[in-house]
């Protein structure tokens, strides 16, 4: 055991009288290291070894690491990183290996030493700790998100990122957050792609026999995505999801268009996609910008007007408890909304009168509007 600590202390000292020597640390600032870090190595050698010990040890050199970032700062001194800083962040992760293949079922540990490498490590060890951290945990969803996620944002490989989003799916072929996470990173990709292209042609670069995949750009591989997803996971909620990670990119109107004819097709039974396509009427595109008061009041009273159409028409064929259920809940909402006008406030509370009255018998005779409009005028 002494002769493994000593050799790891040897391996120390010419990164310590690089800091001495180029004024970074003093020499009793550089004995009082040594010696605190032979003390901790001795204590990752014990016979019954502690995990508080290696984090113990690794906060040491972290802070060390924050020292010499200050003291470069104050100084103004950033040569010899190779000589001072690298061996320093090896040995953590070295530590950090040793731990974690002792303790491999702690995920806490692993993210800490994933979020080190983000901080001081390199890419390519980033990497090798995701692919390491997977193989033993294969079984946490949120782990397989959170690499592709360091791949994609971290190394800037969205290849990379697409290969453990489907490694992800073979452990997990029906997790709902997985694909979210997937569909939202080829589109994010494709944006990314489209921006490129875009830069390069109003600067009239010549790229030469590159070529951007048409297929990305304009999101195929983003509905390849959806529609496997789909196919495996049913129910409105998810596929509304999926289009609303969508409806946020500007190039995705095919895509959406298909999404919602799928919605519509395949949950006409399902008070969710009723509910979502009587409040896409507020957002539909109406008349031009009005300036006063009352021009916009009465664009509004059109619009509420188009979203009690739809789940009239959706009660005729669904009249459940929960369709009323999100059609007294719109109502609410527009009632307790901030308006100064009074017609408004009005037919409001009259619809959710008529709602409450009749909401076991549904609708009497005459359409909600035109009930609605009785009680006004």
């Amino acid at each position: 055991m002494a002769d493994i600590v000593q050799q790891r202390l040897e391996d120390r000292i010419p990164g310590l009288e690089q800091l001495e020597r180029v004024g970074l640390f003093t020499n009793k600032e550089v004995k009082s290291m040594l010696k605190r870090s032979t003390a901790l190595e001795y204590k990752l050698h014990r016979a019954i070894q502690c995990k508080d010990d290696f984090i113990t040890y690794i906060q040491f050199e972290i802070n060390t690491l924050e020292l010499i970032k200050k003291r470069r700062a104050r100084i103004g001194y950033h040569f010899k990183r190779e000589e001072i800083e690298y061996p320093i962040i090896q040995g953590i992760n070295s530590v950090f290996r040793r731990a974690t293949s002792k303790w491999q079922e702690d995920v806490q540990l692993w993210l800490s030493h994933v979020a080190f490498n983000k901080k001081w490590g390199s890419k390519t060890q980033l990497s090798k700790i995701l692919l390491s951290m997977l193989a033993i945990h294969p079984d946490k969803p949120a782990l397989w998100i959170m690499a592709a996620k360091c791949e994609m944002e971290d190394r800037n490989s969205s290849e990379s990122a697409r290969h453990l989003f489907l490694r992800a799916l073979r452990f997990h072929p029906e997790n709902k957050k997985v694909y979210l996470e997937y569909f939202r990173m080829e589109l994010m990709h494709a944006e990314k792609m489209r921006k490129q292209q875009q830069e390069l042609e109003q600067a009239k670069i010549d790229v030469g026999e590159y070529q951007f995949s048409p297929e990305i750009l304009s999101g195929k591989l983003a509905e390849v995505i959806y529609r496997d997803a789909a196919q495996k996971i049913k129910g409105a909620e998810f596929v509304l999801s999926l289009l609303q990670i969508a409806a946020i990119f500007d190039f995705t109107k095919d895509l959406q268009d298909k999404i919602l004819q799928d919605l519509q097709s395949q949950y006409s039974d399902d008070c969710l996609m009723w509910d979502f396509m009587a409040k896409r009427e507020l957002d539909s595109a109406g008349a031009p910008e009005l300036q006063s008061a009352k021009g916009r009041a009465s664009d509004t009273d059109r619009r509420e007007e188009r979203c009690c159409l739809v789940y009239e028409e959706a009660l005729k064929s669904l009249n459940s408890e929960a369709m009323w259920t999100c059609y007294v809940t719109f109502c609410f909402e527009r009632y307790k909304r901030k308006t100064n006008v009074t017609e408004l406030k009005e037919k409001v509370t009259n619809l959710v009168f008529y709602l409450f009255v009749y909401k076991d018998t549904g609708p009497p005779g005459p359409s909600l509007r035109e009930f609605g409009r009785s009680w006004i005028f």
